[in-house]
């Protein structure tokens, strides 16, 4: 990318700030480890400035977000300019949980154990359900608040705790339904935003997509888009991944009418954990430990 080169290990971007290593990169921009003036360590992300409407946007919903609080939100320390940058800073994590099912894989298992999975992703929808709750104020108006792009890289751990990240696709949403552009990482994408909505359960929607490949192994979607199309229709989900006890709660999560979902994120994950923690009960010798990067 053009903008790349002015960012390298030792750039200061803030006083007392200096870059470390470059953690990733995107269509957007580019996140980068730094240590701040007080020599904690940090997560910067930068956004060119030239991208202006991705950057007004980014600057709105981050605007939004940073005034919340919940202990399964990232925290936003201070967003500012340099030089052709907007940068935003923020807790630094351990990984995320694409690394860990990374993690898992490369020791030979299919997926994230189940139990695991059941932990992790109810403390996410913990962080959804405040979210989603028509609760915040922004601009004299109380709204609810859609992530807008729910998938393994932005769930990030921090020690032991899981928080939801990134949000410069997130919307305020005041009603069941709306009507918004198309945005998201397609694969996680509910099937009304390819219509051009946005519904009180769209997050909903992408946290159960995460579960199945988390779960899994994989996605319950082969025919995924690579551009989105308003003529595409989300076929019937494939849970093979799933035992049989899951799959009529992920089925219910994934249903393609945003109303006929479950009424929260906790609900879905509080019946999903009872059963595989029920399933695990039964199973002699299991070690209940959970395993952690």
């Amino acid at each position: 990318m053009a903008f790349a080169a002015m960012l390298e290990a030792g750039v200061e971007p803030f006083p007392g700030c200096h870059l470390r290593r470059r953690l990733g990169s995107g269509s957007f921009g580019e996140v980068w480890e730094a240590v701040g003036s007080h020599k904690e360590p940090l997560a910067l992300k930068f956004l060119p400035c030239d991208a202006k409407n991705t950057v007004a946007r980014e600057i709105r919903s981050v605007q939004a977000i940073c005034r919340l609080r919940h202990p399964h939100l990232i925290r936003i320390d201070r967003i500012w300019c340099f030089q052709r940058y907007l940068v935003i800073a923020m807790e630094l994590a351990d990984g995320t949980l694409g690394d860990l099912l990374h993690s898992y894989v490369s020791e030979g298992h299919e997926a994230i154990v189940p139990e695991h999975t059941c932990l992790l992703l109810s403390e996410a929808a913990e962080a959804l359900d405040y979210l989603n709750a028509r609760r915040h104020e922004i601009n004299g108006r109380t709204v609810a608040i859609q992530h807008c792009d729910i998938k393994p890289s932005n769930l990030l751990l921090i020690g032991d705790t899981l928080k939801v990240a990134d949000f410069s696709l997130s919307s305020s949403i005041s009603s069941q339904i709306e009507t918004r552009c198309r945005s998201g990482t397609l694969d996680y994408c509910a099937p009304e935003i390819f219509q051009g909505k946005l519904s009180s359960q769209t997050d909903q929607y992408a946290l159960a997509v995460s579960y199945c490949l988390l779960r899994g192994g994989r996605l319950p979607f082969n025919d995924t888009p690579s551009t989105f199309r308003a003529s595409y229709t989300r076929p019937v989900p494939d849970l093979t991944m799933l035992s049989a006890a899951e799959r009529p709660l992920i089925l219910r999560g994934l249903h393609p009418v945003p109303q006929n979902r479950w009424p929260s994120c906790g609900e879905l994950m509080a019946r999903l954990t009872r059963i595989i923690c029920g399933a695990a009960t039964n199973k002699p010798g299991r070690r209940s430990g959970l395993r952690r990067i």
